[in-house]
């Protein structure tokens, strides 16, 4: 039997290898992810009247998103705070996975995979465990008042300690992200550029900036996406002040029940993330960057 199917394999060309090879995951994607974001969107066009979908082909839950005041503030506060997320995560990861690829050693795989450590963890938990550091009697300001200082209330409940929460969420995917785009970086060029004057700013910014976008592109859109549509954060960070639109959208599935808004709320976040990452896509040549996607080690 394995040696028909390995008769058949090898009369296959190139182009029928490929079809087969990617089928399964090709499949995977339709069911789980095609057809869901139809559905989404074939309900927002529907209304919701007690706790139950009718079908009533209409545009009124967008009209209401988008001209409910709460609504556009909620979304405009996300993408702003996803924005600040985000750089904020890509200037951290930054320094942390250059010091790791330059300076690590036969330590780099270790110091890897204590990124990854945060994980063996729920977020719930993780974020639960935010409020023991940022709370009134969390460990920052108990030592604040060790030292005769008073403790910080604005500390928890606030937008700033979303942002927080976030950036101690995601802070591992973009360092991951431009560690993996650093190990194909020749480090080589760097020394030639010192060679011919250039100082180290000068020679990060002209070379191994450019030469790396695509790990801070991805590390950028990982970042992004679910801190635009993060719901758990602001719910046990953020407070009333702190409510982002993720959470607002969560509670139209779940306390409020109306599904169709929930669903037009869905549909507007995704083509926010989609123009987002499209007009990043646009910004950034990744060929003019030098990103061929070959690279030889140091």
């Amino acid at each position: 039997m394995s040696g028909w199917i390995v008769q058949r394999w090898l009369k296959l060309d190139q182009n029928q290898r490929f079809l087969l090879l990617t089928a399964p995951v090709t499949l995977f994607l339709i069911l789980f992810f095609v057809v869901p974001l139809i559905a989404i969107l074939v309900v927002s066009f529907w209304r919701t009247e007690s706790y139950q979908l009718i079908v009533d082909w209409n545009i009124d839950n967008y009209i209401d998103v988008l001209t409910e005041p709460s609504y556009r503030v909620f979304l405009l506060r996300s993408i702003v705070t996803a924005l600040i997320v985000s750089v904020t995560c890509v200037a951290l990861a930054w320094p942390i996975a250059y010091f790791v690829i330059r300076y690590g050693g036969r330590y780099k795989l270790l110091l890897v995979l204590g990124l990854a450590v945060p994980f063996l963890t729920g977020i719930v938990l993780r974020v639960i465990a935010l409020q023991g550091v940022l709370g009134p009697i969390g460990l920052l300001n108990l030592g604040l008042m060790k030292i005769g200082i008073e403790p910080i209330q604005a500390l928890m409940y606030t937008k700033t300690a979303t942002a927080v929460g976030l950036i101690y969420l995601y802070l591992p995917f973009v360092t991951t992200a431009i560690y993996l785009s650093l190990l194909n970086f020749n480090f080589r060029l760097l020394d030639a550029a010192k060679v011919f004057g250039a100082g180290n700013f000068r020679a990060f910014w002209e070379i191994t900036w450019p030469l790396n976008w695509v790990g801070t592109v991805i590390g950028f859109a990982l970042t992004f996406v679910p801190s635009l549509a993060s719901a758990v954060t602001p719910r046990f960070l953020g407070g009333a002040n702190g409510t982002l639109f993720g959470l607002a959208m969560g509670s139209q599935f779940s306390a409020t029940g109306t599904w169709s808004l929930g669903a037009a709320m869905g549909v507007v976040l995704f083509f926010v993330s989609g123009i987002t990452l499209f007009t990043i896509s646009r910004i950034v040549n990744l060929k003019r960057s030098g990103f061929t996607g070959v690279g030889s080690r140091d």
